[in-house]
């Protein structure tokens, strides 16, 4: 059984461990990394999950991104200690924040990822969206959060930060 929290500034070090552990040397290279650059994860929605033994299982995170006038999350990373994987941890992560974000508001979600794996959540290929290059556009999904989330958004993904 697993218990789910809000990560908090306590939880920051631990929480880059796992990502660290789980994803391949340089992946704050990335160019997805650059749209979270001095930007803070949305309040509620980085979430971590721990065992009975409180021993950090998984962890995602939500950036704000905007595209156009548009507002979205930027989803990523999610992540399962490799002791835990296959455990259904992953898909609980994604479910319940994408959840939350719809009860506090959030009308689309955005992420880079693997079609087929993210597809068994909704998340569709996005063919009007553009990631900072280098990213393979057959990898930028959407998931819509609210009917017609998705319409008529078009155009470069860019850093948000509170004005």
């Amino acid at each position: 059984m697993f218990h789910l929290a809000q990560e908090d500034k306590d939880d920051w070090w631990e929480v880059e461990a796992l990502y660290d552990l789980c994803f391949a040397p340089g992946r704050e290279a990335l160019s997805s990394y650059r749209l979270r650059d001095d930007v803070d994860a949305v309040a509620g929605l980085s979430l971590v999950a721990r065992d009975n033994d409180q021993i950090l299982a998984g962890a995602i995170r939500f950036w704000p991104v905007r595209i156009g006038a548009h507002l979205a999350l930027l989803l990523g990373p999610v992540a399962v200690h490799p002791t835990r994987q296959g455990e259904g941890l992953g898909g609980f992560l994604i479910r319940e924040s994408l959840n939350k974000a719809k009860a506090i508001g959030w009308d689309r979600v955005i992420l880079v990822g693997d079609a087929p794996y993210y597809s068994k959540f909704g998340f569709e290929r996005l063919d009007n969206v553009v990631m900072p290059p280098p990213t393979n556009p057959e990898r930028v999904l959407g998931f819509a959060l609210s009917d017609g989330a998705w319409d008529n958004v078009t155009g470069h993904v860019e850093r948000y930060v509170k004005g």
